[in-house]
């Protein structure tokens, strides 16, 4: 097996391994986030399943040529759109019609995240040379790290202040990372798509 074989087959196990892991994490966060009334939860609870969707299909993308990956590459920033779109809509929701998170549960929740995702970000970081699909699949992992420090906060001021506004605020903090990292996501395959053309 040569080491372009070797290479390509341990990107796809990486991305195998992380799809499974960031699944796993999302139905915890949405089950949590229902149980604890929680914006922050569910919000990262789509934000994961989203991530899992886009893994699927880099694996997808691994089997076909640079067009496919490109093309991958797009479909997940527009996913992380979409998903911020729909963690804002859940926002103000809550925040009109009132919302009671339990910041115990956030707390453990986030905790938990936090290993997972940053074992994530540490696999995705020992494949040398990423393709725009790895460097997105990277991108969602150093968004949800971040995300779940934010939680992590909003939990202890939730069950120290006894207030909503703290889950909120992580919700909407959550989907303004995801807009960034869309965007950027979108701009690198965009980049991507001009260098196969020239």
């Amino acid at each position: 097996m040569n080491d372009k074989a070797s290479g390509s087959e341990r990107e796809k196990r990486t991305l195998q391994i992380v799809l499974v892991l960031n699944a796993a994490i999302a139905i915890a966060f949405l089950l949590t986030g229902a149980l604890g009334d929680s914006s922050a939860l569910i919000a990262n609870g789509l934000d994961n399943l989203s991530d899992a969707a886009v893994y699927a299909l880099s694996l997808v993308a691994l089997s076909h040529g640079l067009q496919w990956k490109t093309r991958a590459a797009t479909a997940s920033g527009v996913m992380l759109l979409i998903f911020a779109a729909g963690v804002l809509f859940d926002v103000g929701r809550r925040y009109f019609e009132g919302s009671e998170p339990i910041g115990p549960t956030m707390m453990i929740m986030s905790a938990v995240a936090a290993v997972v995702n940053y074992a994530c970000l540490k696999l995705l970081q020992r494949i040398q040379d990423p393709d725009v699909n790895l460097r997105a699949a990277t991108t969602f992992s150093y968004n949800d790290f971040i995300s779940n420090g934010g939680i992590l906060i909003a939990g202890v001021l939730v069950w120290w202040l006894g207030t909503n506004w703290p889950d909120l605020l992580v919700g909407f903090a959550t989907a303004l990372i995801a807009i960034k990292g869309g965007i950027e996501i979108l701009r690198d395959a965009r980049q991507e798509a001009k260098q196969q053309q020239g």
